[in-house]
């Protein structure tokens, strides 16, 4: 057997107690930049390579809590270029970290569906179809973040054949009942926390509006649930003013985080760790490892948001939705003073104020108000930086 025949036989077997899982292997054969730490600061910078099979610049990014659990992986086209069309076995939601594109979707006995999308853009491929993007624009790149469920699925059917351009389709998700497959998504009230959209294509992610508070992590935030047809892929973004910070908590691993809109910082830590901070802006990516405690923090003028793609359900852990507060969720009383001392120092830097209750330090069961009465982010972040 020749050493690159040895190679692949290792990636199909499992390999050799190595203690890498499947995708792993596969993931570090394909020969271009593998990504790796706690977080990525712009993922509109890092370095990508040729990846000959795909006719495109790649790189894979596997962050501490993303091991066997969720593939996160940039795709860059050329101004002008395309892809070649490619068939995968299973969901991928795709974020467009910058640029502006085309993308056409299909299956065999179904009509092509071709929408455009640019920075921002948040939709889903669907399992078993084709899938073709070009770069609409003739002066710069187009940058691409896809994320799927490869890593599990691998290490059931570690032949890498049977999710690239198998024959087995699923026509019936690229023919919906009654709108568009790519139509702008709508608000479903029934689901989730009440702000549910749910859709294909959610068409600028730094701009979503429509939002319901969110009570329960603090900070005057407000959070809407992103949630696909026939997928258990979806999410959900959070949007929390400036001047302000999340209450600390934890959960299963798996969630690639994505910044929208804003710039801050978040910090991760394991129960009676180190703490890791992790400063992010537009473009910036992270994911918090499995049962780590992170809080999220706002040093911008203006409302800051994060979007949290979710792994499969059964990796969710202690839900988003705490119900053990004690074990889960770090209240404001109850956290180290560290916390705030650096959040306060962490403003001054930007000539910004904290605008966090003294209330909310003394309270456990302090409330933000949300009423009608409320004001506006741009109201907020002028009041934050003391005009």
């Amino acid at each position: 057997m020749t050493q690159q025949a040895d190679a692949q036989d290792q990636i199909a077997r499992g390999g050799a107690g190595d203690g890498k899982y499947v995708y792993d292997r596969w993931m570090e054969a394909q020969g271009v930049p593998v990504h790796r730490g706690y977080f990525i600061e712009d993922l509109k910078t890092i370095e990508v390579a040729p990846w000959g099979e795909r006719e495109c610049d790649a790189a894979f990014v596997q962050l501490s809590g993303m091991e066997g659990v969720a593939e996160a992986r940039i795709t860059e086209i050329a101004p002008k270029a395309s892809v070649p069309p490619m068939r995968f076995a299973l969901d991928e939601v795709i974020y467009t970290v910058s640029g502006w594109g085309i993308a056409t979707v299909w299956a065999e006995g179904v009509a092509k569906h071709s929408f455009e999308f640019g920075p921002r853009s948040l939709f889903l491929i669907p399992r078993g179809s084709y899938r073709q993007f070009a770069n609409a624009r003739g002066d710069q790149p187009l940058r691409l973040l896809h994320n799927n469920y490869l890593p599990v699925a691998m290490s059931l059917e570690p032949d890498p054949g049977f999710y690239f351009n198998n024959s087995y389709a699923h026509p019936e998700l690229l023919q919906p009942k009654g709108d568009d497959l790519y139509a702008v998504a709508k608000r479903a009230p029934a689901m989730g926390r009440g702000a549910t959209w749910y859709g294909n294509f959610f068409t600028d992610m730094g701009a979503w509006e429509d939002l319901v508070p969110h009570r329960a992590r603090g900070g005057g935030g407000h959070v809407v649930d992103v949630s696909f047809p026939n997928s258990q892929m979806g999410g959900h973004m959070s949007v929390f003013p400036p001047g302000t910070y999340k209450k600390g908590h934890r959960h299963g691993p798996g969630r690639v985080i994505v910044i929208p809109a804003g710039e801050g910082y978040s910090i991760m830590w394991p129960e009676g760790g180190e703490k890791i901070v992790a400063p992010w802006h537009e473009g910036s990516m992270f994911t918090p490892p499995d049962r780590w405690f992170h809080q999220h923090f706002n040093v911008s003028v203006t409302p800051a948001r994060y979007l949290a793609l979710a792994p499969l359900p059964q990796f969710s852990g202690w839900s988003e939705d705490v119900e053990d507060r004690a074990r889960n969720q770090i209240e404001y009383p109850a956290e180290e003073l560290w916390i705030r001392e650096k959040f306060e120092e962490e403003l001054g830097k930007h000539g910004l104020k904290s605008l966090m209750p003294a209330e909310a330090y003394e309270n456990l069961d302090y409330k933000w108000g949300y009423g009608e009465g409320e004001e506006s982010g741009a109201n907020i972040g002028a009041r934050a930086s003391g005009k």
